[in-house]
This record gives C-alpha cells, sequence and structure tokens, in this order.
C-alpha cells in the first residue's frame, strides 16, 4: 500500500517522525527509514534551500506535497527529500538514512566493498544505495510511479523515536538546538553518526 498524498500534505516536523520505520523503493532496492530531517521553509527556517526564496533549484520544493526534491551536495553527493506541507510552502524531509531489507544483492554490487550497516547510513549513501540522482527531482511518489514509499511492515515503537538538532545546520546560538527536526530510531546502525553545524564568520 503505497503512501497517498494526504500523508505528505501536511507540517514537515509532523510528516518526519511518522516516515521512520516506512519503507522507500526504488531501482530493485528497498530501504527501511531510520533517520530523517525536517525543513519547514521559505522564511522560517534558516537552515532550507528555500529560505531566501524560490530559485530555479527549489522550484520543486513549492509545489504540491509527494515529489522528491534532489539536490546535488558538496559537488560530490545526491540527497533526496520528499516535498511536505501545503502548495508555496517549501516544506520539505530530507531522507537521512535507512537499513536495507529487500533486494540485497542489487545494494552490495551497487555499494561494493562498503558492509551492510553503511549501504544506506546518510543521505548520499541512501541515494547511492537506491540509484536516486538527479533525474529524479520532482518524482511524484504518489503516482504508481518508479519510486514509491510505504507504511512500516511492522508497527514502530514511539517510544524509541528520538529528536535533536539537525546534522551539519546551524541555527540561532550556532547549535541549531533551536531547531530540533532531526529524528530517528534509538539503537538502529543505520543512523548516520552526528555532526554539529559550523557557524561560519563573515570576513572582511
Amino acid at each position: 500500500m503505497r503512501l497517498e498524498r494526504a500523508f505528505f500534505a501536511r507540517p514537515a516536523p509532523v510528516v518526519a517522525p511518522e516516515l521512520l520505520g516506512c519503507r522507500l523503493t526504488h531501482g530493485g532496492v528497498t530501504v527501511r527509514l531510520t533517520e530523517v530531517e525536517a525543513y519547514t521553509g521559505e522564511g522560517t527556517d534558516p537552515g532550507s534551500h528555500a529560505y531566501r526564496g524560490r530559485t530555479p533549484r527549489t522550484e520543486v520544493m513549492f509545489g504540491m506535497a509527494g515529489h522528491l526534491y534532489v539536490y546535488f551536495s558538496y559537488g560530490m553527493h545526491w540527497c533526496a527529500n520528499v516535498v511536505c506541507g501545503d502548495e508555496g510552502s517549501a516544506a520539505a524531509v530530507l531522507l537521512r538514512a535507512g537499513e536495507v531489507v529487500e533486494g540485497h544483492d542489487v545494494a552490495a554490487a551497487r555499494r561494493a566493498g562498503v558492509r551492510p550497516r553503511d549501504w544506506a547510513r546518510g543521505p548520499a549513501r541512501l541515494t547511492s544505495t537506491l540509484a536516486i540522482d538527479r533525474s529524479h527531482d520532482g518524482a511524484d511518489v504518489c503516482d504508481g510511479g518508479a519510486v514509491r514509499f510505504e507504511p512500516p511492515a511492522e508497527a514502530v515503537d514511539r517510544a524509541r523515536i528520538r529528536t535533536g538538532p539537525r546534522v551539519g545546520v546551524s541555527g540561532p546560538g550556532g547549535d541549531g538546538t533551536a531547531y530540533p527536526y532531526r529524528f530517528w530510531l534509538d539503537g538502529e546502525p543505520s543512523v548516520s553518526a552526528y555532526r554539529p553545524g559550523v557557524t561560519r564568520r563573515r570576513t572582511r
């Protein structure tokens, strides 16, 4: 059963923890999500790509919920988000990490030399394992296409959900604690390591 658009058409901090345990499938591999981050969008979240408004790069974030926003990070890696909320809000959830639960042979071939716990441990590794790249920017995950989200195969113990500052994202005060929008399942080996944001000082 595919997640419907109404699931995503809610505030990103609400959608994010409910994505934990959900299954994301593409390219012959299925990953059970264990870590995500919410971004609330234009004018509300300095960590969001859409904070300063609409650009050609972020256009998809201002559209309908249930589409992928895929961007290139540090000139090396693809990262995937799913758009949330109302049209125009530019909210999204970054898919940070997961555990491969189907398509192990395919994942092993794509991630040769990497131990299984690290196949999708981090947003760039997750997209690499699922073969998601720029060509999937704007993909509709609710229309029966190649990328799909499904509810958890087993009920998630909500007591295992943890929340805290996002990885590598600073904020007021410089430590990111004003935006506790990272959500993960406690005790999961596939959850990525936490790295605090660094506040860059403007030089003259």
